[in-house]
């Protein structure tokens, strides 16, 4: 029998939140939506948390380190609706990332993956943008941190935005097994989308796995750290024997929330990989250099 994976990736709004109530109801229908449509593994996106920022008022949510703060703070009532969640509809939720501040004051961006076993992993994002280094003041998570995440019928890698445009950190994902790697976003302007879009085309190509891209889409004025969101959600293959001839499995209309859907054949990545037109997976240790890469840990969330 074939190994299918049925993928949901969210375009997914920011909205300005009047209580805790209405975020759980927000979450719960975004969820519904896609277990009734057969989802197997659900992605949100990068900074997608930054909604909660206006459960503390207007003035937390205006101001870039107060944001932070009551974001951070509100982490842990994410993590308990979206790991409900994931064991009463029996998916695996990628859950949307979010700041999260530490002991010593420094904050990460961080994603956590929560399955219906209810066990969840987490990975802090380790590549940051300008912008994340300076204003916002937010650090690098551990060296080590990279994951592979076994979900019994497939293995998954996370990264967040940025850095998928760094291939050896995707490439330390394949190496360690994953099939499909995953890669939530946040961007204000069509060239930070179409940079995180090409960048996961290409780490397809590369490795020849599937990538998915989710990303935060529309105006959120009221939170001027995010106040502004371009994207569309997709997902991707190798341009190879028995893909789409541009590689591109599904994709969303820009900028319009929805769930984009895909089901994907994880027996033909095998399959590509030994015989397909290249094989750029096998061939990668061939390149100079090759062998420089950071090693990833591998998860069991079943």
């Amino acid at each position: 029998m074939t190994r299918t994976l049925k993928i949901a990736a969210a375009q997914y709004p920011l909205d300005e939140l009047s209580s805790q109530a209405e975020y759980t109801d927000k979450i719960t229908r975004w969820v519904e939506e896609a277990a009734a449509a057969g989802s197997q593994l659900l992605v949100f996106p990068e900074y997608g948390a930054m909604e909660l920022a206006s459960l503390a008022g207007k003035d937390a949510a205006a101001d870039l380190q107060g944001a932070i703060d009551a974001v951070s703070d509100r982490l842990p009532l994410q993590a308990e609706l979206h790991q409900r969640l994931a064991v009463e509809h029996g998916v695996t939720i990628v859950a949307a990332s979010g700041p999260q501040r530490h002991g010593d004051g420094t904050a990460t961006n961080v994603a956590r993956i929560f399955a219906p076993s209810a066990r969840q992993g987490e990975y802090h994002k380790l590549m940051m943008t300008p912008w994340e280094r300076e204003p916002w003041q937010v650090s690098a998570g551990p060296g080590d941190g990279l994951c592979v995440f076994d979900l019994g019928h497939v293995k998954v890698g996370l990264v967040i935005c940025y850095d998928i445009e760094f291939p050896l950190l995707s490439r330390a994902l394949a190496e360690a097994g994953a099939e499909v790697i995953l890669a939530p976003s946040n961007t204000e302007t069509e060239h930070g989308y179409w940079r995180v879009r090409t960048a996961c085309m290409a780490r397809a190509l590369e490795s020849q796995v599937y990538t998915v891209h989710s990303p935060t889409v529309g105006a959120a004025p009221w939170c001027p750290p995010v106040e502004m969101n371009v994207g569309a959600a997709g997902v991707y293959a190798a341009s190879d024997t028995g893909f789409p001839a541009g590689g591109v499995i599904a994709l969303g209309e820009l900028n319009r929330p929805q769930w984009v859907y895909a089901e994907v054949d994880l027996d033909l990545l095998e399959q590509v990989r030994g015989s397909g037109g290249v094989q750029t997976y096998n061939h990668w240790g061939e390149q100079p250099g090759a062998a420089l890469l950071p090693s990833a840990r591998k998860v069991l969330l079943v």
